[in-house]
Formats: C-alpha cells, structure tokens, sequence
C-alpha cells in the first residue's frame, strides 16, 4: 500500500506555516504535511520522500541549488504579487493576501497540477461519499460565491430560517466551521466552480 503523498513546508515563520499546513490539509486531505523552521531540518528528514515544497523566499534563495533541481515539485512563498519581487522559474504563491484570496490561489495550484485527482492516490471512501443532499448543496454552492443568507432564500425560493437551518446543518455534517474550509470542500468537489469564487 502506497503512503499518503508528503508536502513539505520550509518557513521560519511558525505561524504562517501552520496556517498554511491547515489550509493545505483542507485542500488536499490526502496528504500528509510536514513542517519544518530550517533547511537542516528538511535535510535530517529524506527531503526526496516529497511531492512538493512550499518554501520561504528566504530559505530557497539560499539553497537556490537544492530548489533548482526540484523545480516542478517546488512552491515559493512570497509576500508580494509583483511578478518582479518572484523566484524567475518557480511556481510562486503570495501569502500576504487576504484568506479568501490565498485560498483560491492554493486551489488553482492544485487544480493546474493535479487537476481531478491526476498524479494523486484515490481519496479514501469516506472522503469520497456523498454527504450533503441536493438542497444543501445548492446553499453551499452559493454561500462559497458569496450570497448572503437573504439573497441565498430568494435565489432558492426557501425561507430565511431554512436558508439558516441548511447551512447549520452543512457545517455540522462536514465539521466545518468557516467559509474558506467550506469554499475548498465545495470546489474539490465540483459543486463550484473556482472561477465564480
């Protein structure tokens, strides 16, 4: 049996690399993501074991020779969109942007290399199940778009407090507390398209 793919993430700054990690885990629940502050802490743990990099400018400027010969597996993180302030020849994704933003750059990431699941193990059969009728998951698909409760209703033709109680019951039966996590869940299962996001 294949393990989960591996994503590395190299970035001395813990808190943006764990919020990452969390919103690469929502992305991608296949896999598996490390983190690590340094490039010595990558290296002591089989850096070839992984699929992708997400690396700090910083860190794959410095061991640019590494990052090079890893290119096509390797993400760089930058702080601004300014196609001049980027690594030139690597896939760059900019973290100073709001949520809702950097989310939608990981999933057109994810989208453009493994588009349908290519290059990636079959999602688990739970992961894979339908969980939301059909009803919730028109509501789903226009709360990610942006609708509010009210809009929703009159889109729909249901009531405010069912517009309520359906989404209640979407974020209970995914465990899902946010807009983002659920605008990832609704477009890694095609119930939205990631261009009306």
């Amino acid at each position: 049996m294949q393990g989960r793919p591996k994503v590395a993430i190299i970035d001395s700054n813990t808190l943006a690399a764990l919020g990452l990690k969390n919103i690469l885990q929502n992305v991608m629940p296949i896999m598996t993501v490390d983190t690590f502050g340094t490039f010595s802490e990558l290296e002591a743990n089989m850096p070839d074991t992984y699929v992708h990099y997400f690396v700090s400018m910083s860190i794959a400027i410095e061991h640019l020779s590494f990052f090079t010969e890893r290119r096509m597996k390797t993400i760089v993180l930058t702080l601004s969109l300014d196609s001049n302030s980027q690594l030139k020849g690597f896939h760059s994704l900019c973290i100073n942007v709001p949520e809702k933003q950097l989310v939608r750059s990981i999933l057109a990431l994810e989208q453009r290399a493994h588009g349908n699941g290519r290059n990636l193990p079959e999602m688990p059969k739970v992961l894979q199940a339908k969980i939301l009728s059909d009803r919730e998951i028109e509501v789903i698909s226009l709360i990610v778009q942006g609708f509010i409760n009210k809009e929703i209703a009159e889109k729909l033709n249901i009531g405010l407090a069912t517009v309520i109680t359906h989404r209640k019951n979407i974020m209970d039966k995914l465990g899902m507390k946010s807009v983002s996590a659920l605008t990832i869940y609704a477009v890694m299962h095609g119930y939205v398209d990631i261009n009306k996001i």
